[in-house]
Protein backbone atom coordinates (compact mmCIF):
# COMPACT_ATOMS: atom_id res chain seq x y z
CA UNK A 1 0.00 0.00 0.00
CA UNK A 2 2.87 2.77 0.89
CA UNK A 3 4.50 1.35 -2.68
CA UNK A 4 1.46 2.49 -4.20
CA UNK A 5 0.91 5.78 -2.23
CA UNK A 6 4.70 6.92 -2.90
CA UNK A 7 4.52 6.30 -6.62
CA UNK A 8 1.17 8.26 -6.74
CA UNK A 9 2.34 10.62 -5.19
CA UNK A 10 5.63 11.35 -7.64
CA UNK A 11 3.30 10.70 -10.43
CA UNK A 12 1.06 13.42 -9.02
CA UNK A 13 3.93 16.05 -8.62
CA UNK A 14 5.90 15.34 -11.68
CA UNK A 15 2.09 16.36 -13.83
CA UNK A 16 1.93 19.59 -11.30
CA UNK A 17 5.28 20.42 -11.18
CA UNK A 18 5.05 20.19 -15.66
CA UNK A 19 1.69 22.27 -15.40
CA UNK A 20 3.31 24.51 -13.28
CA UNK A 21 -0.38 25.11 -11.42
CA UNK A 22 0.69 25.64 -8.50
CA UNK A 23 4.50 26.76 -6.78
CA UNK A 24 6.49 24.16 -6.87
CA UNK A 25 7.60 25.05 -2.90
CA UNK A 26 3.68 24.81 -2.19
CA UNK A 27 3.62 21.29 -4.14
CA UNK A 28 6.70 19.81 -2.26
CA UNK A 29 5.29 21.01 1.25
CA UNK A 30 1.54 19.52 0.65
CA UNK A 31 3.89 16.29 -0.91
CA UNK A 32 5.37 16.20 3.03
CA UNK A 33 1.98 16.63 4.89
CA UNK A 34 0.29 13.57 3.04
CA UNK A 35 3.76 11.41 3.43
CA UNK A 36 3.89 12.36 7.24
CA UNK A 37 0.14 11.98 7.58
CA UNK A 38 -0.10 8.80 5.94
CA UNK A 39 2.68 7.30 8.53
CA UNK A 40 5.02 6.84 5.92
CA UNK A 41 7.69 9.37 7.37
CA UNK A 42 7.63 10.63 10.70
CA UNK A 43 7.45 14.05 11.09
CA UNK A 44 11.77 14.49 12.09
CA UNK A 45 12.18 11.98 8.67
CA UNK A 46 9.76 14.43 6.31
CA UNK A 47 11.79 17.70 7.81
CA UNK A 48 15.21 16.09 7.72
CA UNK A 49 16.25 17.82 4.69
CA UNK A 50 15.98 21.03 5.93
CA UNK A 51 18.33 20.04 8.61
CA UNK A 52 21.25 18.98 6.83
CA UNK A 53 24.56 20.71 5.80
CA UNK A 54 24.21 21.15 2.06
CA UNK A 55 20.80 23.33 2.75
CA UNK A 56 23.14 25.91 4.41
CA UNK A 57 25.88 24.99 1.98
CA UNK A 58 23.50 26.20 -0.80
CA UNK A 59 21.88 29.09 1.04
CA UNK A 60 25.71 30.31 1.91
CA UNK A 61 26.72 29.98 -1.97
CA UNK A 62 23.85 32.21 -2.86
CA UNK A 63 25.05 35.02 -0.90
CA UNK A 64 28.71 34.77 -1.46
CA UNK A 65 27.59 34.81 -5.31
CA UNK A 66 25.08 37.27 -4.57
CA UNK A 67 28.23 39.51 -3.09
CA UNK A 68 30.42 39.32 -5.65
CA UNK A 69 27.41 39.89 -8.36
CA UNK A 70 26.45 42.84 -6.62
CA UNK A 71 30.16 44.15 -6.19
CA UNK A 72 31.04 43.69 -10.22
CA UNK A 73 33.39 41.19 -10.01
CA UNK A 74 31.99 39.30 -12.78
CA UNK A 75 31.56 42.57 -14.49
CA UNK A 76 35.25 43.27 -14.37
CA UNK A 77 36.41 39.28 -15.60
CA UNK A 78 33.40 40.22 -18.58
CA UNK A 79 34.73 43.38 -19.64
CA UNK A 80 38.19 42.17 -19.74
CA UNK A 81 37.01 39.01 -21.33
CA UNK A 82 35.27 41.23 -24.05
CA UNK A 83 38.24 43.62 -24.53
CA UNK A 84 40.49 40.53 -25.41
CA UNK A 85 37.84 38.80 -27.72
CA UNK A 86 35.91 41.30 -29.90
CA UNK A 87 38.17 41.22 -32.50
CA UNK A 88 38.55 37.41 -32.49
CA UNK A 89 36.23 36.82 -35.17
CA UNK A 90 34.88 32.89 -35.37
CA UNK A 91 36.72 32.29 -31.87
CA UNK A 92 34.38 34.58 -30.19
CA UNK A 93 32.40 32.37 -29.45
CA UNK A 94 34.30 29.58 -28.28
CA UNK A 95 36.09 32.27 -25.83
CA UNK A 96 33.21 33.08 -24.60
CA UNK A 97 31.54 29.64 -23.88
CA UNK A 98 34.89 29.04 -22.36
CA UNK A 99 35.08 31.96 -19.59
CA UNK A 100 31.26 31.11 -18.82
CA UNK A 101 32.07 27.71 -18.58
CA UNK A 102 35.04 28.52 -15.82
CA UNK A 103 32.77 30.57 -13.57
CA UNK A 104 29.94 28.60 -13.63
CA UNK A 105 32.29 25.74 -12.52
CA UNK A 106 32.37 27.54 -8.92
CA UNK A 107 29.43 30.04 -8.83
CA UNK A 108 25.45 29.43 -9.50
CA UNK A 109 25.26 28.78 -13.28
CA UNK A 110 21.80 31.34 -13.21
CA UNK A 111 23.59 34.05 -11.77
CA UNK A 112 26.15 33.58 -14.66
CA UNK A 113 24.19 33.67 -16.95
CA UNK A 114 23.11 36.53 -16.09
CA UNK A 115 25.98 39.12 -15.94
CA UNK A 116 26.77 37.73 -19.12
CA UNK A 117 23.52 38.45 -20.94
CA UNK A 118 23.64 42.52 -21.15
CA UNK A 119 27.77 42.46 -22.09
CA UNK A 120 26.58 39.83 -24.67
CA UNK A 121 23.97 41.70 -26.11
CA UNK A 122 25.90 44.82 -26.26
CA UNK A 123 29.07 42.84 -27.76
CA UNK A 124 27.07 41.63 -30.60
CA UNK A 125 25.77 44.99 -31.48
CA UNK A 126 28.92 46.24 -31.53
CA UNK A 127 29.98 43.36 -33.89
CA UNK A 128 26.74 43.73 -36.51
CA UNK A 129 25.97 39.80 -35.21
CA UNK A 130 22.58 38.31 -33.40
CA UNK A 131 22.15 38.46 -29.80
CA UNK A 132 20.34 34.62 -31.12
CA UNK A 133 23.83 33.73 -31.89
CA UNK A 134 25.55 34.07 -28.68
CA UNK A 135 23.30 33.95 -25.89
CA UNK A 136 22.07 29.94 -26.01
CA UNK A 137 25.89 29.12 -26.52
CA UNK A 138 26.12 31.37 -23.16
CA UNK A 139 23.08 29.34 -21.49
CA UNK A 140 24.87 25.77 -22.24
CA UNK A 141 28.24 26.70 -21.22
CA UNK A 142 27.07 28.01 -17.68
CA UNK A 143 25.27 24.75 -17.44
CA UNK A 144 27.38 22.32 -18.28
CA UNK A 145 30.33 24.22 -16.26
CA UNK A 146 28.77 23.12 -13.22
CA UNK A 147 29.26 19.50 -14.23
CA UNK A 148 32.83 20.17 -13.24
CA UNK A 149 32.65 20.63 -9.59
CA UNK A 150 30.78 19.43 -6.91
CA UNK A 151 29.79 23.19 -5.78
CA UNK A 152 28.94 23.94 -9.73
CA UNK A 153 25.02 23.09 -9.17
CA UNK A 154 22.47 22.60 -6.46
CA UNK A 155 22.15 18.98 -8.34
CA UNK A 156 25.85 17.55 -7.34
CA UNK A 157 25.58 19.42 -3.68
CA UNK A 158 22.40 17.48 -3.66
CA UNK A 159 23.49 13.97 -4.35
CA UNK A 160 26.66 14.16 -2.77
CA UNK A 161 24.45 15.09 0.53
CA UNK A 162 22.41 12.23 0.14
CA UNK A 163 24.96 9.89 -0.65
CA UNK A 164 26.76 10.94 3.17
CA UNK A 165 23.49 10.87 4.32
CA UNK A 166 23.04 7.11 3.50
CA UNK A 167 26.67 5.89 3.96
CA UNK A 168 27.48 6.48 0.73
CA UNK A 169 31.47 7.13 -0.33
CA UNK A 170 31.14 10.64 -1.87
CA UNK A 171 32.55 13.03 -3.87
CA UNK A 172 35.44 15.28 -3.73
CA UNK A 173 35.24 18.86 -4.84
CA UNK A 174 37.15 18.03 -7.98
CA UNK A 175 37.23 14.35 -8.07
CA UNK A 176 34.79 14.27 -11.43
CA UNK A 177 36.44 17.71 -12.90
CA UNK A 178 38.19 15.77 -15.87
CA UNK A 179 34.61 14.37 -17.28
CA UNK A 180 33.20 18.08 -16.56
CA UNK A 181 35.90 19.57 -18.65
CA UNK A 182 35.00 16.79 -21.34
CA UNK A 183 31.48 17.69 -21.37
CA UNK A 184 32.16 21.40 -21.81
CA UNK A 185 34.29 20.56 -24.65
CA UNK A 186 31.79 19.02 -26.27
CA UNK A 187 29.72 21.34 -25.69
CA UNK A 188 31.88 24.12 -26.82
CA UNK A 189 32.88 22.72 -30.00
CA UNK A 190 28.91 21.03 -30.85
CA UNK A 191 28.19 24.53 -30.68
CA UNK A 192 30.51 26.18 -32.84
CA UNK A 193 29.92 24.15 -35.86
CA UNK A 194 26.71 22.16 -35.94
CA UNK A 195 24.51 24.26 -33.34
CA UNK A 196 25.96 27.33 -34.72
CA UNK A 197 24.11 26.39 -38.14
CA UNK A 198 20.93 25.51 -36.30
CA UNK A 199 20.70 28.69 -34.16
CA UNK A 200 18.57 31.03 -35.35
CA UNK A 201 19.13 34.07 -36.46
CA UNK A 202 16.87 36.51 -34.94
CA UNK A 203 16.97 40.23 -35.71
CA UNK A 204 17.35 41.95 -32.29
CA UNK A 205 14.51 45.05 -31.55
CA UNK A 206 16.49 47.41 -29.36
CA UNK A 207 13.40 49.09 -27.80
CA UNK A 208 14.95 51.50 -26.08
CA UNK A 209 17.42 52.28 -29.20
CA UNK A 210 14.53 52.02 -31.68
CA UNK A 211 12.93 54.83 -29.60
CA UNK A 212 15.98 57.44 -29.45
CA UNK A 213 16.41 56.85 -33.14
CA UNK A 214 12.52 57.20 -34.01
CA UNK A 215 11.44 60.04 -31.41
CA UNK A 216 13.36 63.13 -29.74
CA UNK A 217 13.91 62.68 -26.19
CA UNK A 218 14.67 65.84 -24.40
CA UNK A 219 14.86 67.87 -20.40
CA UNK A 220 12.62 70.99 -20.35
CA UNK A 221 13.72 73.31 -17.41
CA UNK A 222 10.71 75.56 -16.52
CA UNK A 223 11.28 78.64 -15.85
CA UNK A 224 9.57 81.36 -13.07
CA UNK A 225 7.25 82.89 -14.90
CA UNK A 226 6.43 80.18 -17.13
CA UNK A 227 2.71 79.74 -18.34
CA UNK A 228 2.84 75.94 -17.68
CA UNK A 229 3.51 77.29 -13.92
CA UNK A 230 0.17 75.89 -11.84
CA UNK A 231 -0.93 73.96 -14.96
CA UNK A 232 -2.29 70.30 -14.80
CA UNK A 233 -0.28 68.11 -18.18
CA UNK A 234 -3.35 67.33 -19.28
CA UNK A 235 -4.25 70.64 -19.90
CA UNK A 236 -1.02 72.33 -21.00
CA UNK A 237 0.35 72.96 -24.30
CA UNK A 238 2.52 70.33 -24.24
CA UNK A 239 0.38 67.31 -24.31
CA UNK A 240 -1.69 69.26 -27.13
CA UNK A 241 1.33 69.47 -29.46
CA UNK A 242 1.26 65.32 -28.92
CA UNK A 243 4.54 65.29 -26.83
CA UNK A 244 4.59 62.94 -23.63
CA UNK A 245 6.06 63.97 -20.18
CA UNK A 246 7.22 60.91 -19.16
CA UNK A 247 9.13 62.48 -15.98
CA UNK A 248 9.44 65.26 -13.34
CA UNK A 249 12.83 65.93 -11.65
CA UNK A 250 11.66 68.04 -8.95
CA UNK A 251 13.92 68.70 -6.24
CA UNK A 252 16.43 66.46 -7.47
CA UNK A 253 13.62 63.82 -7.34
CA UNK A 254 12.91 61.66 -10.32
CA UNK A 255 9.20 60.70 -10.30
CA UNK A 256 6.80 59.12 -12.73
CA UNK A 257 4.59 61.97 -14.49
CA UNK A 258 0.73 61.48 -15.19
CA UNK A 259 -1.69 63.49 -16.79
CA UNK A 260 -2.92 64.91 -13.28
CA UNK A 261 0.73 66.20 -12.45
CA UNK A 262 1.02 70.05 -11.60
CA UNK A 263 3.54 71.49 -12.59
CA UNK A 264 6.04 73.81 -10.50
CA UNK A 265 8.66 76.28 -11.67
CA UNK A 266 12.28 74.84 -11.60
CA UNK A 267 11.19 71.33 -12.79
CA UNK A 268 13.02 69.13 -15.06
CA UNK A 269 10.44 68.20 -17.42
CA UNK A 270 11.22 64.38 -19.12
CA UNK A 271 9.95 65.03 -22.75
CA UNK A 272 9.24 62.43 -25.75
CA UNK A 273 7.94 63.22 -28.99
CA UNK A 274 8.79 63.99 -32.70
CA UNK A 275 11.32 66.68 -33.46
CA UNK A 276 8.84 69.09 -35.39
CA UNK A 277 6.77 69.22 -31.90
CA UNK A 278 9.99 69.42 -29.83
CA UNK A 279 11.10 72.72 -32.03
CA UNK A 280 7.75 73.98 -31.53
CA UNK A 281 8.07 73.83 -27.28
CA UNK A 282 11.32 75.79 -28.09
CA UNK A 283 9.21 78.88 -29.28
CA UNK A 284 7.62 79.08 -26.13
CA UNK A 285 8.27 81.63 -23.54
CA UNK A 286 8.67 80.49 -20.08
CA UNK A 287 10.98 76.89 -21.08
CA UNK A 288 14.60 75.73 -21.59
CA UNK A 289 15.70 72.74 -23.83
CA UNK A 290 18.60 71.60 -21.61
CA UNK A 291 19.43 68.41 -23.20
CA UNK A 292 19.15 67.47 -27.32
CA UNK A 293 19.14 63.45 -26.02
CA UNK A 294 17.66 61.41 -22.91
CA UNK A 295 19.90 59.55 -21.72
CA UNK A 296 19.18 55.63 -20.26
CA UNK A 297 19.65 56.97 -16.53
CA UNK A 298 17.30 59.35 -17.00
CA UNK A 299 14.46 57.04 -17.42
CA UNK A 300 16.02 54.14 -14.70
CA UNK A 301 16.75 55.09 -11.57
CA UNK A 302 16.95 53.51 -8.20
CA UNK A 303 12.96 53.98 -7.23
CA UNK A 304 11.94 53.56 -11.23
CA UNK A 305 12.63 51.04 -13.78
CA UNK A 306 11.96 50.15 -17.17
CA UNK A 307 11.04 46.94 -18.26
CA UNK A 308 10.19 44.84 -21.32
CA UNK A 309 7.07 42.36 -20.86
CA UNK A 310 4.96 40.09 -23.51
CA UNK A 311 0.94 39.81 -24.13
CA UNK A 312 0.22 36.82 -23.31
CA UNK A 313 -2.70 35.67 -24.47
CA UNK A 314 -4.21 35.18 -21.05
CA UNK A 315 -4.10 39.33 -20.07
CA UNK A 316 -7.14 40.92 -20.60
CA UNK A 317 -5.94 43.73 -21.90
CA UNK A 318 -5.31 42.08 -25.35
CA UNK A 319 -7.84 43.07 -27.68
CA UNK A 320 -7.74 47.12 -26.26
CA UNK A 321 -5.94 49.80 -26.55
CA UNK A 322 -3.39 51.10 -23.19
CA UNK A 323 -6.29 53.85 -22.79
CA UNK A 324 -9.01 51.97 -22.82
CA UNK A 325 -7.42 49.07 -21.11
CA UNK A 326 -6.41 51.93 -18.48
CA UNK A 327 -3.06 50.31 -18.35
CA UNK A 328 -1.42 53.15 -16.11
CA UNK A 329 -4.49 53.60 -13.24
CA UNK A 330 -4.30 49.96 -13.14
CA UNK A 331 -1.05 48.30 -13.14
CA UNK A 332 1.15 52.10 -11.84
CA UNK A 333 3.26 51.31 -15.55
CA UNK A 334 2.93 54.05 -17.96
CA UNK A 335 3.49 52.13 -21.47
CA UNK A 336 6.48 53.83 -23.20
CA UNK A 337 6.58 51.64 -26.58
CA UNK A 338 5.33 48.45 -28.34
CA UNK A 339 7.23 46.15 -30.32
CA UNK A 340 5.45 44.17 -32.89
CA UNK A 341 7.02 41.85 -35.27
CA UNK A 342 10.18 43.65 -35.17
CA UNK A 343 8.85 47.46 -35.40
CA UNK A 344 8.54 49.66 -32.24
CA UNK A 345 5.56 51.11 -32.45
CA UNK A 346 5.41 54.87 -30.14
CA UNK A 347 3.24 56.83 -31.55
CA UNK A 348 -0.11 57.60 -30.23
CA UNK A 349 0.62 55.01 -27.88
CA UNK A 350 -3.09 55.21 -25.71
CA UNK A 351 -4.77 54.68 -29.33
CA UNK A 352 -2.53 51.32 -29.97
CA UNK A 353 -4.22 48.07 -29.54
CA UNK A 354 -2.61 45.38 -28.02
CA UNK A 355 -2.07 41.84 -29.72
CA UNK A 356 -0.74 38.52 -28.20
CA UNK A 357 2.92 38.37 -28.59
CA UNK A 358 3.46 42.14 -28.69
CA UNK A 359 6.37 43.41 -26.72
CA UNK A 360 5.64 46.76 -24.04
CA UNK A 361 8.05 48.79 -22.99
CA UNK A 362 6.55 49.68 -19.41
CA UNK A 363 8.40 52.45 -16.92
CA UNK A 364 7.25 52.78 -13.23
CA UNK A 365 8.26 52.21 -9.82
CA UNK A 366 10.52 49.59 -8.72
CA UNK A 367 7.98 48.14 -6.31
CA UNK A 368 4.87 47.85 -9.03
CA UNK A 369 7.08 46.03 -11.37
CA UNK A 370 8.61 43.54 -8.72
CA UNK A 371 4.39 43.32 -7.61
CA UNK A 372 3.42 42.14 -10.83
CA UNK A 373 5.83 40.26 -11.58
CA UNK A 374 5.45 38.06 -8.48
CA UNK A 375 1.95 38.04 -9.35
CA UNK A 376 2.22 37.11 -12.54
CA UNK A 377 -0.07 38.88 -14.12
CA UNK A 378 2.12 40.44 -15.95
CA UNK A 379 5.45 38.13 -18.20
CA UNK A 380 8.19 40.56 -18.08
CA UNK A 381 11.25 38.99 -20.49
CA UNK A 382 13.72 42.07 -19.54
CA UNK A 383 14.53 44.49 -16.92
CA UNK A 384 16.31 47.50 -17.48
CA UNK A 385 17.61 47.86 -13.92
CA UNK A 386 19.91 51.03 -12.17
CA UNK A 387 22.92 49.31 -11.03
CA UNK A 388 24.92 51.87 -8.57
CA UNK A 389 28.70 51.78 -8.61
CA UNK A 390 30.70 49.23 -8.21
CA UNK A 391 33.50 48.66 -5.27
CA UNK A 392 36.83 47.77 -6.18
CA UNK A 393 37.13 46.46 -2.77
CA UNK A 394 34.41 44.99 -2.05
CA UNK A 395 34.53 42.88 -5.45
CA UNK A 396 38.56 41.64 -3.69
CA UNK A 397 37.01 40.85 -0.53
CA UNK A 398 34.09 39.06 -1.90
CA UNK A 399 36.44 36.81 -4.51
CA UNK A 400 38.95 36.11 -1.68
CA UNK A 401 36.54 35.06 0.58
CA UNK A 402 34.91 32.37 -2.04
CA UNK A 403 38.33 31.41 -3.44
CA UNK A 404 39.31 30.75 0.55
CA UNK A 405 36.47 28.62 0.74
CA UNK A 406 36.97 26.93 -1.73
CA UNK A 407 40.98 26.09 -0.57
CA UNK A 408 39.67 25.15 2.87
CA UNK A 409 36.85 22.74 1.39
CA UNK A 410 38.90 21.00 -0.86
CA UNK A 411 41.99 20.37 1.46
CA UNK A 412 39.80 19.60 4.19
CA UNK A 413 41.01 21.60 6.60
CA UNK A 414 37.07 22.70 7.65
CA UNK A 415 33.92 21.10 6.20
CA UNK A 416 32.78 22.25 2.95
CA UNK A 417 29.62 23.47 4.36
CA UNK A 418 30.99 25.12 7.00
CA UNK A 419 33.67 27.03 4.58
CA UNK A 420 31.06 28.54 2.38
CA UNK A 421 29.20 29.53 5.51
CA UNK A 422 32.13 31.43 6.83
CA UNK A 423 32.43 33.31 3.50
CA UNK A 424 28.81 34.07 3.57
CA UNK A 425 29.47 35.49 7.43
CA UNK A 426 32.45 37.82 6.19
CA UNK A 427 30.70 38.95 2.97
CA UNK A 428 28.07 40.56 5.37
CA UNK A 429 30.67 41.75 8.43
CA UNK A 430 32.93 43.43 5.94
CA UNK A 431 29.40 44.72 4.11
CA UNK A 432 29.79 43.23 0.58
CA UNK A 433 26.60 43.11 1.22
CA UNK A 434 23.62 43.92 3.40
CA UNK A 435 22.11 41.48 5.60
CA UNK A 436 18.46 42.22 4.50
CA UNK A 437 20.20 41.54 0.24
CA UNK A 438 21.68 37.96 1.79
CA UNK A 439 18.17 36.59 2.88
CA UNK A 440 16.56 38.32 -0.48
CA UNK A 441 19.07 36.72 -2.78
CA UNK A 442 18.69 33.16 -1.69
CA UNK A 443 16.80 30.93 -3.66
CA UNK A 444 14.16 29.80 -1.00
CA UNK A 445 12.23 27.87 -3.06
CA UNK A 446 14.77 25.84 -4.58
CA UNK A 447 15.84 24.76 -0.76
CA UNK A 448 12.23 24.41 -0.29
CA UNK A 449 12.14 22.05 -3.22
CA UNK A 450 15.54 19.75 -2.71
CA UNK A 451 14.76 19.62 1.14
CA UNK A 452 11.28 18.15 0.67
CA UNK A 453 12.45 15.86 -2.70
CA UNK A 454 15.79 14.41 -0.28
CA UNK A 455 12.81 13.73 2.50
CA UNK A 456 11.00 12.07 -0.49
CA UNK A 457 14.04 9.95 -1.21
CA UNK A 458 13.49 8.80 2.57
CA UNK A 459 10.26 8.04 1.73
CA UNK A 460 11.20 5.87 -1.34
CA UNK A 461 13.69 3.97 0.51
CA UNK A 462 11.93 3.92 3.98
CA UNK A 463 8.36 2.60 1.80
CA UNK A 464 10.15 -0.09 -0.60
CA UNK A 465 9.48 1.78 -3.55
CA UNK A 466 13.00 2.09 -4.18
CA UNK A 467 13.69 -1.82 -3.78
CA UNK A 468 10.64 -2.15 -6.31
CA UNK A 469 11.48 0.11 -8.95
CA UNK A 470 14.76 -1.58 -9.47
CA UNK A 471 14.06 -4.57 -9.41
CA UNK A 472 11.63 -3.93 -12.69
CA UNK A 473 14.19 -1.94 -13.36
CA UNK A 474 16.78 -5.35 -13.26
CA UNK A 475 13.77 -7.49 -14.96
CA UNK A 476 13.83 -4.84 -18.21
CA UNK A 477 17.46 -4.38 -18.24
CA UNK A 478 19.57 -6.81 -16.00
CA UNK A 479 19.68 -9.07 -18.52
CA UNK A 480 21.73 -7.24 -21.09
CA UNK A 481 24.54 -5.73 -18.29
CA UNK A 482 25.60 -3.33 -16.01
CA UNK A 483 26.04 -0.53 -18.68
CA UNK A 484 22.13 -1.13 -20.54
CA UNK A 485 20.98 -0.37 -17.10
CA UNK A 486 23.10 2.45 -16.03
CA UNK A 487 22.04 4.02 -19.91
CA UNK A 488 18.61 3.37 -18.71
CA UNK A 489 19.12 5.90 -15.71
CA UNK A 490 20.97 8.03 -17.60
CA UNK A 491 18.03 8.52 -20.15
CA UNK A 492 15.35 8.72 -17.58
CA UNK A 493 16.91 11.24 -15.38
CA UNK A 494 17.44 13.29 -18.58
CA UNK A 495 13.96 12.77 -19.89
CA UNK A 496 13.07 13.49 -16.03
CA UNK A 497 14.86 17.37 -15.93
CA UNK A 498 12.16 18.40 -18.88
CA UNK A 499 9.17 18.58 -15.94
CA UNK A 500 10.78 19.09 -12.65
CA UNK A 501 13.98 20.40 -12.28
CA UNK A 502 17.38 19.07 -12.16
CA UNK A 503 17.95 18.62 -8.46
CA UNK A 504 14.42 16.65 -8.14
CA UNK A 505 14.98 14.38 -10.87
CA UNK A 506 18.27 13.39 -9.52
CA UNK A 507 16.57 12.77 -6.08
CA UNK A 508 13.63 10.56 -7.36
CA UNK A 509 16.03 8.76 -9.58
CA UNK A 510 19.04 8.46 -7.36
CA UNK A 511 17.52 5.86 -4.42
CA UNK A 512 16.33 3.79 -7.59
CA UNK A 513 19.98 3.74 -9.17
CA UNK A 514 21.72 3.10 -5.64
CA UNK A 515 19.77 0.33 -4.73
CA UNK A 516 19.77 -1.12 -8.14
CA UNK A 517 23.93 -1.02 -8.21
CA UNK A 518 23.74 -2.55 -4.86
CA UNK A 519 21.55 -5.57 -5.71
CA UNK A 520 23.60 -5.91 -9.25
CA UNK A 521 26.85 -5.59 -7.05
CA UNK A 522 28.45 -3.04 -8.94
CA UNK A 523 29.74 0.00 -7.62
CA UNK A 524 27.01 2.37 -6.20
CA UNK A 525 29.32 5.58 -7.19
CA UNK A 526 29.02 4.93 -11.23
CA UNK A 527 25.42 5.03 -10.81
CA UNK A 528 25.48 8.71 -8.77
CA UNK A 529 27.91 10.27 -11.13
CA UNK A 530 26.01 8.99 -14.11
CA UNK A 531 22.44 10.12 -12.69
CA UNK A 532 23.96 13.49 -11.26
CA UNK A 533 25.54 14.70 -14.17
CA UNK A 534 22.46 13.39 -16.51
CA UNK A 535 20.38 15.79 -15.03
CA UNK A 536 22.53 18.80 -15.82
CA UNK A 537 23.56 18.12 -19.18
CA UNK A 538 19.66 17.94 -20.23
CA UNK A 539 19.34 20.93 -22.97
CA UNK A 540 16.11 20.51 -25.13
CA UNK A 541 13.92 22.67 -23.51
CA UNK A 542 14.38 26.56 -22.26
CA UNK A 543 12.83 25.65 -19.20
CA UNK A 544 16.34 25.51 -17.06
CA UNK A 545 16.82 29.14 -15.47
CA UNK A 546 19.91 30.09 -17.25
CA UNK A 547 17.61 29.02 -20.65
CA UNK A 548 15.10 31.39 -19.54
CA UNK A 549 16.99 34.22 -19.03
CA UNK A 550 17.95 34.35 -22.59
CA UNK A 551 15.19 33.25 -23.81
CA UNK A 552 13.58 36.65 -23.90
CA UNK A 553 16.65 38.54 -25.14
CA UNK A 554 17.69 35.76 -27.92
CA UNK A 555 13.73 36.33 -29.24
CA UNK A 556 14.24 32.05 -29.29
CA UNK A 557 11.59 29.84 -29.67
CA UNK A 558 10.79 26.66 -28.24
CA UNK A 559 11.31 24.99 -30.68
CA UNK A 560 15.01 26.64 -31.43
CA UNK A 561 16.15 24.88 -28.01
CA UNK A 562 14.76 21.71 -29.07
CA UNK A 563 16.58 21.73 -32.42
CA UNK A 564 20.10 22.89 -30.80
CA UNK A 565 19.85 21.07 -27.43
CA UNK A 566 18.64 17.56 -28.55
CA UNK A 567 22.02 16.90 -30.75
CA UNK A 568 23.82 18.08 -28.14
CA UNK A 569 22.22 16.42 -25.58
CA UNK A 570 22.35 13.15 -26.94
CA UNK A 571 26.31 13.59 -27.09
CA UNK A 572 26.66 14.30 -24.04
CA UNK A 573 24.72 11.73 -22.28
CA UNK A 574 26.59 9.65 -24.97
CA UNK A 575 29.46 10.67 -23.15
CA UNK A 576 28.72 10.43 -19.59
CA UNK A 577 28.28 7.03 -20.08
CA UNK A 578 31.43 6.30 -21.74
CA UNK A 579 33.61 8.56 -19.49
CA UNK A 580 32.18 7.24 -16.00
CA UNK A 581 32.75 3.64 -15.52
CA UNK A 582 36.51 4.40 -17.23
CA UNK A 583 36.73 6.77 -13.75
CA UNK A 584 34.67 4.71 -11.61
CA UNK A 585 34.98 1.54 -12.57
CA UNK A 586 31.72 -0.92 -12.36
Amino acid sequence: MEIIIVLSLLVTVVIIFATEKMPVDLVTIGMLIILTTSGILTPSEAFSGYGSDFIMMLASIFVVGAAMQKAGLLDIIGEKLFAWSRNKGKWLSTIVMSAVSVNSAFMNNTSVTAVYVAPMVSLSRKLGISPSKLLMPVAFASILGGTCTVIGTSTNIAVNSFLADNGYPTFGMFDFMPIGILLCVIGIVYMNTIGHKLLPDNREVDMIGELKTNNYFTEILVKQGSSLVGEKIKDTDISHTGLRVLNIIRDKKNTIASANSVIEAGDVLLVEGRLEDLLRVKETTGMDILADTLIEEDLVSDDIQIAELIAMPSNDFVGATIRSAQFKNRFGLMVIAISREGHTLSDKIGDIEVKTGDHLLVQGPVENIRYWKEEGDLTIIQEYKYEPGKSKRNALLSGMFFVAAIIMGSLELIPLSIAFMLAAFLCVLFKCIKPEEAYEKIEWKLLVLIGGMSSFSIAMKKSGTADFMADQVIALFGYMGPMAVLAAFAVLTALLTQPISNAAAALVVLPVALRTAVEMQVNPLTFALVVMLSASVSLITPFEPSCILVFGPGRYKVIDFIKVGAGVTILLVAAILLLAPMWYPL
